[in-house]
């Protein structure tokens, strides 16, 4: 089993966190619903739920569209999605210095 992601350990499970860590991770490319039902691992009907949300809060722009398929990423130019880019960040931060600190400790016995 695949470890979680820093922002999952902290949000849970919930779907709507999973495609925001699905497309911070994914930062810079595009995908269609489908894949990013399928790369959150998550059922297209719990996409649905959140979808509006997320469009609603602009976290997610389209990039672009051919036929009845439009491609979407994350928009990181969007305030709420700079904060979840931020929290993101801050989480790293947390945890690289934590790692530093015990392998002071380690290498100090």
């Amino acid at each position: 089993m695949e470890e979680k992601s820093l922002l999952l350990n902290l949000t849970g499970d919930m779907p709507l966190f999973k495609i925001i860590d699905f497309l911070l991770e994914n930062k810079g490319m595009d995908f269609s619903k489908k894949d990013i039902a399928k790369g959150a691992e998550i059922s297209r009907a719990s996409l649905f739920n959140y979808w509006n949300e997320l469009e609603r809060y602009g976290i997610v722009k389209v990039t672009r569209s051919f036929g009845k398929t439009k491609l979407y990423t994350l928009n990181s130019k969007n305030q709420v999605a700079q904060k979840i880019i931020d929290l993101e960040k801050t989480l790293i931060a947390e945890a690289l210095g934590k790692a530093n600190k015990k392998n002071e400790i380690i290498i100090e016995n």
